[in-house]
Formats: C-alpha cells, structure tokens, sequence
C-alpha cells in the first residue's frame, strides 16, 4: 500500500508543475498592466511605472520570474494581492470556510437524495416511480448550476417567501445554495446507484440470501446496497473536487463569501496575484482529493494497487 501511495504521489508532480506553468502564464496572458493597477488613481510617469515594475520584478526574464514564483508557491507564499496588498494565502484562508462549509453541504445533499432516488428506482424498475425517477435525474444532468440556483432564488425566495435569497449565516441561507449545487451531482449519483443496484439484485448471491428467507430489508442493506455504492464511493470523491469548482458560480448568485467568490472579484478587478493564488489553490486542492479518492479507493479494493 505505501509503495501505491509513493507512485501516486510521484506521478502528482508533473501535474502539479503543470499547473503552476498555467497560472504563471495567466499573469502574462490576461489584458491588462499590472503596474497602472499597482500605481492607482496616482499620476504615473514612466520613472515611476519602471520603478514599479522593477518592484514587482516584472522587468526580468520569464523563466525566473516563473522560478522565483513557483519556489515561493511551493513554501505557501503566493504574493500579495495588489489592491489589498495582504497576502493572498492569508485572503484565501479567510474564506476558506465558506467554501468548505458549502461544498460538504452539497455533497451531503447530493448523496443523501441521489443514492435515495437511485435504490427506490431500482427496486421499482419498470414502474412509474422509476421513469418520475429517472426523469428527475436527466433532469438535474441537464440544467446548469447558474439557471437552478435562479429558479430556486424565484421561487423559494420571490414567490414563496421561505428562505433568504442571499448572504451567509444560519441553515436557512445554506439550503438553496447546497441544493443548487448538488442537484447535478445527485441527478448523477441517482442514475449510478440505479445501474449498479439492478445489475446486484440479480446476481446468485443475492437470490440465495432472499431464498434463506433473510428479510427484504437485510437483503437490500446488507447485501445489494453494500456492492452496489462502491463505483458511487469513488464518483462521489470525484464529485467533491467539482462541486468546489461549481462553488465559482453559486457563490456569486448567493452573494456568499468563499474562495470562489474571491477569485471572481480578482478577475474582475484585474488583480493578478489574487488571480494566480486562487486558481493555484482550487487546483492543488482538486488534485489533493482525487489522490485520497484514488489511496481510499485502493485500500477498498486490491485489485487497483496491483492493477
């Protein structure tokens, strides 16, 4: 197992170099002078904008412009933002917590309905509570995140008046921005749980256990269930580091503090730095979990360590 978790680890780096290559070249891509955004509302002569650019270091070459970024990214120093001139590991870590607190959420709510919705449409196939099921599920797949987290806000928000269409603080302004983004990953979970639980329902083993006479309860949770999640054990770590991704939009529909958030106003106000930290950060942390997924995945399953 250690020697799995070794190559792993070792193939993550030319991923994780990659990627700093990436968010590097972002500086020099996006349109836009980091040194008018640096001067402000100040007069700036051409003295001054060198002197600033010699400040940012941006008047040597690229390759050590890029060496000296990557050393200081890889010991957690990934600048200063330009308009707050704190630093951006610390603005980040500031609103870390509201993505965390977001993503689990929606996970959980993505689990709990899709896992759910899959086994009752499984142990109704065929039926109308199947098809209503499944429509449900190429439903959820089909709709974007931005145009169910508009319908919610219309509807639970404008026309029902039940929950706060914005802001952070208490359960009741978590629910639509969890549902919102958990609604493709549960429609996805549904289908999943669905498919593995009618290909487990009729196997030998399964009709053996019915045969004993075990109770269809015992039958379903004991025996079914347990072998049909574990493809859904692996989609849902997956779904983990695309729900933080997704949290980008619902974020900025729900006006909620996060990591998301904080990259778009990066983006938007031209501030670099704050730009490469945040893209640097949500990759890292996407990469990070899909390497638990994989080691959790193989300590379950054998075969994947001597595949």
């Amino acid at each position: 197992m250690l020697r799995y978790i070794v190559q792993r680890v070792v193939q993550l780096v030319p991923i994780l170099i990659g990627i700093s290559v990436v968010t590097f070249l972002m500086l020099h891509l996006i349109p836009g002078d980091p040194v008018l955004l640096f001067a402000g509302d100040k007069p700036l002569t051409e003295e001054r904008a060198a002197e600033i650019r010699h400040q940012l270091g941006l008047d040597r070459p690229i390759w050590i412009q890029y060496w000296d970024y990557a050393s200081h990214a890889a010991r957690g120093d990934l600048g200063r933002g330009l308009r707050s001139q704190r630093p951006v590991l610390e603005s980040i870590l500031e609103v870390l917590p509201g993505t965390v607190q977001l993503t689990l959420s929606a996970l959980a709510c993505a689990t709990v309905i899709g896992v759910s919705l899959g086994v009752v449409a499984a142990l109704a196939h065929g039926t109308w509570v199947d098809t209503t099921a499944m429509a449900f599920a190429i439903l959820g797949v089909s709709m974007p995140v931005f145009y169910s987290s508009l319908l919610m806000i219309l509807l639970f928000s404008f026309t029902l008046g039940w929950l706060p269409a914005t802001g952070q603080g208490g359960v009741e302004r978590l629910v639509m921005p969890a549902a919102a983004l958990g609604l493709i990953s549960a429609a996805v979970q549904a289908r999943l749980v669905r498919s593995g639980m009618l290909g487990v329902l009729r196997q030998d083993y399964v009709t053996t256990a019915r045969a004993k006479g075990l109770a269809p309860r015992i039958v379903i949770l004991r025996h079914a269930l347990k072998n049909a999640l574990i493809p859904t054990i692996t989609m849902v770590g997956l779904q983990l580091g695309a729900l933080l991704g997704g949290a980008v939009v619902t974020e900025t529909i729900f006006s909620r503090p996060g990591v998301g958030r904080l990259a778009v106003d990066a983006i938007l106000g031209r501030d670099f730095p704050l730009v490469q930290g945040t893209v640097l950060f949500a990759a890292v942390a996407y990469v990070m979990v899909n390497l638990v997924v994989d080691v959790s995945y193989a300590a379950v399953d054998p075969r994947i360590r001597f595949g």
